[in-house]
């Protein structure tokens, strides 16, 4: 749905306002805006609520107002209806809705899966999800091709399946009752705190927030697959399918063997070829090859996210988990949106390729600042909790 909302807006721009490739490009950067500041004014409110009610409950029910906006969706664009103010409000309530799915699916999984098979648990978790990145964009842009609210329609049906999935899982442990007494603004700033004194989380988080917010090529794909490629639709979904199919592969290696020693220099080496491969995609004018550089930066992503998401999940307390959960989903989230802001603005003054480039250079750039600023990445041998290794080298 994300895809074609990207893609829709752009060809609307182009096609139905008239505008130019640097100015349609900017509606691409708005967009990312829209759905960030939602994001930036709830986060904190969707991690409180993953820690003090039924965590999978509140992602049901996000899901649920989401399941209205495919809906909104697939009527506006069935009825030509669509234009820029009706996708952009639109979007920006599908990325405040899923604010809340994140903190509290990312914080199931340690409340059903036992501390040792967290690393391969995740990594499966990765293939489901990477499996659903590549089927979706690939088939949702020749359906958009065929009929432009289709891709709407199927994302109503898969969300009443992803609803009922979740509501599926075994009961759950009650939030503690400590979690329910607390002032919310208390936890709120409890999980700031939390995140601020712990340099390792801190590293972990900051590290994708600044390199995706500088080498996010995402945002500008439909730019590429329109007019520089000239790929329309079709190629664009696979575009958009290509880091996925990628990062599935890196994900089912690493469920069968999961990285076990250096996983921090690992985890800022994979971040250095994300940048890389962002990079070479930009001066890229072959289809294939673009593909090729899409998955292999996909794979690098997967590496990366792998360990940031096991230290992550290991390093904190079961009770804060749906507080950092929200503020890791909030750094994501954000490199994302304002990165695509971020590229919007860049590629107005620099073009699509200068724009691209410029943000792979700049993501190899923060990871050696980063390798500099937070030594405790490169200490960090294996998935056990850092502050176990603090004490055993006092």
């Amino acid at each position: 749905m994300v895809v074609i909302i990207g893609y829709q807006i752009y060809d609307v721009a182009r096609a139905d306002y008239g505008m130019s490739i640097a100015a349609a490009s900017f509606q691409l950067g708005l967009l990312g805006f829209a759905q960030f500041v939602p994001l930036m004014l709830l986060t904190p409110v969707a991690g409180v609520v993953a820690d003090r009610f039924d965590r999978r409950k509140v992602a049901a029910s996000a899901m649920a107002v989401d399941f209205l906006v495919a809906l909104g969706l697939a009527i506006v664009t069935a009825t030509e209806l669509r234009s820029l103010p009706v996708l952009f409000a639109l979007a920006a309530l599908h990325g405040s809705v899923r604010v809340f799915v994140g903190p509290a699916m990312g914080a199931i999984a340690p409340n059903v899966v036992p501390a040792g098979l967290i690393p391969r648990a995740i990594a499966l978790n990765s293939i489901g999800t990477q499996a659903g990145a590549v089927a979706g964009p690939a088939s949702f842009g020749f359906l958009f091709a065929s009929h432009r609210a289709l891709p709407y329609w199927a994302s109503t049906g898969l969300l009443v399946l992803a609803i009922i999935s979740v509501l599926a899982i075994s009961t759950m442990p009650p939030p503690p009752s400590e979690a329910r007494r607390a002032h919310p603004v208390r936890q709120i700033v409890g999980g700031f705190q939390f995140v601020w004194s712990e340099r390792f989380l801190l590293g972990c988080i900051s590290l994708d927030l600044f390199a995706v917010l500088l080498g996010g090529a995402t945002a500008l794909l439909p730019v590429f697959a329109r007019d520089i490629l000239h790929v329309g639709p079709e190629g664009l979904g696979q575009m958009r399918a290509a880091p996925a199919v990628g990062a599935a592969i890196v994900a089912l290696v690493l469920s069968w063997r999961p990285l076990a020693r250096d996983v921090g220099l690992k985890m800022l080496l994979s971040v250095g070829a994300y940048g890389a491969m962002t990079l070479a995609f930009g001066l890229s004018r072959h289809f294939l090859l673009s593909l090729g550089l899409l998955s292999l930066l996909g794979a690098a992503d997967m590496v990366s996210v792998f360990i940031r998401s096991s230290l992550i999940q290991l390093n904190t307390p079961d009770d804060m988990r749906g507080r950092v959960s929200a503020i890791s989903g909030l750094a994501i989230s954000a490199s994302n949106e304002l990165g695509e802001l971020q590229s919007g603005f860049a590629a107005a003054l620099l073009g699509a390729t200068g724009a691209v480039v410029f943000g792979g250079a700049g993501a190899i750039f923060v990871t050696v600042v980063w390798a500099m600023l937070f030594p405790e990445l490169l200490r960090a041998r294996s998935f056990a909790p850092q502050y176990r290794l603090r004490e055993s080298e006092t």
